[in-house]
């Protein structure tokens, strides 16, 4: 699941993102749709890639929430995340969101997910979900990014990602306690509102028993 912690350029192949309204008699309805596509290489020279879906339907309180997301290294596959759930707002800018999770990499895997979005203070955005697995392992997965407008156009967003398990899980690779984490900036134009290049410059970690299995 993991590869070896490294320094990564990525720069971006197309940002598309669009928000819709249509009318079902007295509702509002609306939906979102953004596609990230990215390549570049890391420090050890092979080619790294990734693409994140991240789309929503539905009105101010109620919403279908979809992301896939997925990293390729050296060709191959190595993270293929699905996602499915609903979503509610439960507080100003703050949703409450509860579904499914289906990896196709590095496993076949199956999760319950829960977890909140929304706009902590300062601006910054954020993701906190709880995952259980078929087989009955827990892990939580933090996300938070906030943006910068150096100009009308030019953007500068700092991001953290992080991953922690409450135990081993032999077949992902990885060990209780923090797992990985990954901290980056991406710098982006946008042309329009509906499509922005980038690039990108991250740092991947492995942490505690994940950092001890991948040597």
């Amino acid at each position: 699941m993991f590869t070896k912690p490294g320094l990564a350029l990525l720069v971006s192949l197309l940002v598309f993102s669009s928000i819709v309204r249509a009318h079902d008699h007295d509702a509002a309805i609306f939906h979102a749709l953004r596609l990230e596509l990215d390549a570049g290489e890391d420090r050890d020279n092979q080619s790294v890639s990734s693409w994140n879906l991240d789309g929503w339907v539905g009105g101010d309180e109620n919403k279908l929430w979809l992301k896939s997301i997925g990293d390729v290294v050296d060709h191959h596959t190595e993270v293929g995340e699905n996602w499915a759930m609903l979503s509610r707002n439960v507080d100003t800018f703050w949703d409450a969101q509860a579904g499914v999770r289906y990896d196709n990499r590095p496993e076949s895997t199956a999760y319950f997910a829960a977890g909140v979005t929304g706009l902590a203070p300062y601006h910054f955005e954020t993701e906190a979900h709880l995952f259980v697995s078929e087989d009955g392992d827990v892990s939580f997965r933090l996300r938070e990014e906030n943006d910068f407008l150096l100009n009308q156009k030019l953007i500068l967003q700092p991001f953290f990602e992080m991953n922690v398990y409450a135990q081993d899980v032999k077949e992902l690779g990885v060990g209780s306690g923090l797992s990985d984490a990954t901290i980056g900036l991406q710098l982006r134009y946008e042309i329009t509102r509906k499509f922005s290049p980038y690039i990108e410059l991250s740092y991947d970690g492995l942490y505690g028993d994940t950092a001890d299995i991948a040597d």
